[in-house]
C-alpha cells in the first residue's frame, strides 16, 4: 500500500520541469521520520530512507521499522510503505527496537539496504551493521545477514555506502567521536580491507556522508555541539581528493535544527543539489524528527556554502 503525501503527478511532462520551489519544511507529515539518506536511482526518481520515531515518544529504543518516500519533481511525494522491521533480523536484539540511520546502495542490478541494530540485549556494546537486498528500490527487502568484518562495536552506527564513479564501493560508519571506512567487496555484504579512522576531522560525533562532486569527496557529519546546557549538534564537512582521505576539514554547513541531533545526505538532482537532514518542528520533541530538504550550494574552490533553512 503506498501513499501520496501531497497531490501525487505521474505525466511525463512533470518528471522533466525542472526544480521549482521546495515544498514547506517538514515536507513529511503523516508520521515521524529521521536521519534521511538520498539517493537517485536507474528510474530517475529520488528515493528517501529515512528512520522512524515512534508515538508516542519515550527514546530511541523504541525506533523500530523503516519506510522508504519518493519524488520525481521534490514536490509530490510517496510512501511506499514499510520496508524493514526488527522482528525481521533473526540475529538480532532480542527486546527489538533500535532501529537507527539507514542507508541504501545500488550495484550488481540490486538494492542494498544497510541498517545499524544491535545483536544483543547490551545494546550499545553490540552493534551490528545488517544488510537486506531487493530487486527494487522500494519494497521486496530481504535480511541477508550483518557486515561479519566489523569488530569495532561500542556507540557504532550510521552507516555509508558510497559507490563512487568507477564502481568501486566504500563503507562507512562511527559514533561516540569515531569514523571509520574501507573498501568493499562487489558483492556489498563483506569489506575488502580493514577499516581504518578517517583522519583530519574536527569535533565528529557521528552521522557520516560520503558524496562525490567532481574530483572532490566530500564527508560530512555532527558534531558535540551544545546549547544552553541541552545537545543543539550542528553539521560539518572536511573534502579529500580519495574516498577514505586524509579528509581537509572546511566547517559547519548547517547549523543546529533546534533538535539535539542533526543527521543528513547530499544529493544531486535533475542539476541541482540538495541537503536532507531533520528538524523537531512538528512535534517539539526530540525524540518526534521530521525530515526537511533545503538547497546546497558550492563556492568556486569546491566548498560548501552554509544552508539557509526555510
Amino acid at each position: 500500500m503506498t501513499t501520496c503525501l501531497l497531490a501525487c503527478s505521474t505525466s511525463r511532462e512533470s518528471k522533466e520541469d525542472k526544480i521549482g520551489e521546495l515544498p514547506a519544511n517538514p515536507f513529511v507529515t503523516h508520521m515521524y521520520t529521521a536521519d534521511p539518506s538520498a539517493h537517485v536511482w536507474k528510474d530517475g526518481r529520488l528515493y528517501v530512507y529515512p528512520s522512524h520515531d515512534v508515538n508516542p515518544p519515550r527514546g530511541c529504543d523504541l525506533m523500530d521499522q523503516y519506510h522508504v518516500f519518493s519524488t520525481d519533481d521534490m514536490v509530490n511525494w510517496k510512501d511506499h510503505g514499510e520496508i524493514l522491521n526488527s522482528s525481521q533480523v533473526s540475529w538480532g536484539r532480542p527486546e527489538g527496537g533500535f532501529m537507527w540511520a539507514p542507508d541504501c546502495a545500488y550495484k550488481n542490478g540490486k538494492y542494498y539496504f544497510y541498517f545499524p541494530h544491535p545483536s544483543g540485549s547490551n545494546w550499545n556494546d553490540t552493534w551490528q551493521v545488517g544488510v537486506a537486498v531487493s530487486d527494487k528500490p522500494d519494497s521486496g527487502f530481504e535480511p541477508v545477514g550483518y557486515i561479519k568484518e566489523i569488530t569495532e562495536h561500542f556507540a557504532m552506527i550510521d552507516p555509508c555506502v558510497f559507490v563512487d564513479t568507477d564502481g568501486t564501493p566504500y563503507f562507512y560508519y562511527g559514533g561516540g567521536g569515531r569514523c571509520m571506512g574501507a573498501k568493499m567487496k562487489d558483492d556489498m555484504i563483506e569489506l575488502a580491507e580493514p577499516l581504518r579512522d578517517m583522519e583530519g576531522l574536527t569535533d565528529f560525533h557521528e552521522a557520516t556522508w560520503v558524496h562525490k562532486r567532481g574530483e572532490w569527496y566530500y564527508l560530512t557529519y555532527a558534531d558535540n555541539h551544545t546549547e544552553n546546557g541541552r545537545g543543539a549538534n550542528r553539521m560539518h564537512y572536511a573534502m579529500s581528493k580519495s574516498p577514505l582521505g586524509p579528509w581537509d576539514y572546511k566547517g559547519i554547513l548547517l547549523l543546529p535544527t533546534g533538535c539535539d541531533t542533526t543527521h543528513g545526505s547530499i544529493v544531486e538532482y535533475k542539476g541541482e543539489w540538495f541537503l536532507f537532514y531533520h528538524n523537531q518542528a512538528l512535534s517539539n520533541h526530540g525524540n518526534l524528527r521530521s525530515i526537511c530538504v533545503d538547497r546546497l550550494y558550492y563556492n568556486d574552490n569546491g566548498t560548501i556554502k552554509l544552508v539557509k533553512q526555510h
